[in-house]
């Protein structure tokens, strides 16, 4: 199905986080929206995900209004994997793609051989069936991403949300999953993700879309709208793009800052003159703690991300 996003404007108290977004994308693409921190990217996904409430527009898939729908239904049509999801203590990779199946039970509607069939296949398309026994929490971080995935597979809906779904993996997972994200349109699913990694994007999405300060300043295919204007806009830096040498895909080099160039760093290093007698000391370092935090719903309202309900 079809996923068309018109005149939408969502923000909090004081705060428009999204203003005026328009974004269409055609079965079986995979879209990449980027863009600095804070431009919105994270509020569009919940918004189309029926997890923030937008104050204008309208969020369409195939021709039903996701707002206008019951939650329940709304889950059949748009699934979301959140950043930084949590899962119940000791719970086994199986247990955990079942949540996935949650939208889909209901009073006359019980667990089914069909069900059991779906999650079977969602442990497939994403490699780790032979972890389905294990613990999630024995496994690595690209593997349980995978099984996050997995859960959001077995949700069985034409639109899958993913938000920064390679935070936090090395580069080997990151590869694996953005692979994934490819092989999951590839069924015929709308697939849209946010992503940091500008090169990422711009080598997995068939559409990228460029947000700052809550409008799109950019959209298209990224061969076409990845350029040093394009980086410039979105993170106030310059930088050289290249063309990988196997498919022409940008790649996107930052100049180094001006307070890093090579002649700044050989007047820091420069030795002191036998007048000066002032001793050199090295800059304080500090570590910042990162906070995740989930929003939890109850699983009567079945949201559309049965992440939330498993938080």
């Amino acid at each position: 199905m079809e996923l068309v996003v018109e005149g939408l404007r969502a923000g909090y108290p004081g705060f428009v986080a999204v203003d005026g977004v328009d974004l269409r994308v055609p079965p079986g693409q995979v879209v990449a929206v980027v863009g600095p921190n804070g431009c919105g990217k994270s509020t569009l996904l919940r918004a189309v995900a029926r997890l923030h409430r937008p104050e204008a527009g309208r969020v369409m898939v195939g021709d039903a209004d996701l707002w206008s729908l019951r939650p329940r239904q709304a889950a059949h049509r748009v699934a979301l994997l959140p950043q930084s999801p949590r899962a119940p203590e000791a719970i086994t990779v199986a247990g955990l793609v079942r949540f996935g199946r949650h939208p889909h039970q209901g009073l006359f509607r019980q667990w089914s051989a069909e069900d059991e069939r779906i999650v079977g296949e969602a442990l497939a398309a994403t490699g780790v069936a032979d972890l389905a026994e294990r613990r999630l929490d024995q496994l690595s971080g690209g593997q349980r991403q995978r099984c996050w995935i997995a859960m959001t597979l077995a949700q069985r809906t034409p639109v899958v949300l993913l938000d920064e779904p390679t935070s936090a993996l090395d580069l080997g997972h990151q590869v694996e999953v953005l692979g994934l994200a490819r092989e999951v349109a590839a069924t015929g699913r709308t697939v849209v993700m946010v992503l940091h990694d500008l090169a990422s994007a711009a080598r997995y999405a068939d559409h990228l879309v460029a947000m700052r300060a809550g409008r799109i300043v950019a959209a298209g295919p990224p061969r076409e709208v990845v350029d040093a204007e394009l980086v410039r806009a979105l993170y106030d830096i310059d930088a050289d793009i290249l063309r990988a040498p196997a498919d022409g895909a940008p790649v996107v080099v930052p100049a180094p800052a001006e307070s890093l160039t090579a002649e700044s760093l050989t007047a820091e290093a420069a030795p002191a003159t036998s007048s000066e007698s002032s001793t050199a000391t090295g800059p304080a370092t500090s570590t910042a703690s990162t906070a995740t935090s989930t929003a939890s719903t109850e699983a009567g309202s079945a949201a559309t991300s049965p992440a939330e309900v498993v938080a």
